[in-house]
């Protein structure tokens, strides 16, 4: 089952369920979907899910950057429901990698390029991106290779 059947699925099962929350989150994120397919490859456009994930994982962000708004603003109601929005969309996102998993996978990807100094944390990047796959977010690995190669 592809992550696009799932969340069809899924966005079945909650109106069923009638839970409104899940509801307007898979509709939002099906549109999301629906519009990156769109933008990819015109009206018949269909994403795999690498690209799914992708979308997926730039919905979880704005809620990321909409919770941090919305406490620093004095609204915690808000931060709330999107916390609530942002754990039924992590529910579709890959498992993410642990601290040390991550630190021993920069750790090979420096080795691999040979890479001595922060000249050369875009070339470790690149390889690093197609090697988590969408486990970890971008800030992350940036954090540990500019530690690894200081």
């Amino acid at each position: 089952m592809t992550l696009e059947q799932r969340i069809d699925s899924d966005l079945k099962d909650a109106m069923r369920a009638k839970d409104t929350t899940k509801l307007g989150v898979l509709r939002m994120l099906k549109s999301a979907l629906k519009y990156a397919a769109i933008e990819k490859s015109g009206a018949e456009g269909e994403l795999n899910d690498a690209e799914s994930i992708q979308v997926i994982r730039k919905q979880a962000k704005q809620r990321q950057d909409s919770i941090e708004s919305f406490e620093k603003g004095g609204r915690p109601e808000l931060a709330a429901k999107e916390k609530e929005e942002l754990k039924i969309l992590g529910g579709y996102l890959p498992q993410q990698l642990g601290a040390d998993e991550l630190s021993q996978m920069v750790r090979e990807t420096i080795a691999s390029i040979g890479a001595t100094s922060k000249a050369q944390m875009g070339a470790v990047m690149k390889e690093l991106q197609s090697r988590v796959a969408g486990r970890a977010d971008g800030k992350t690995l940036s954090q540990e290779v500019q530690r690894q190669l200081a």
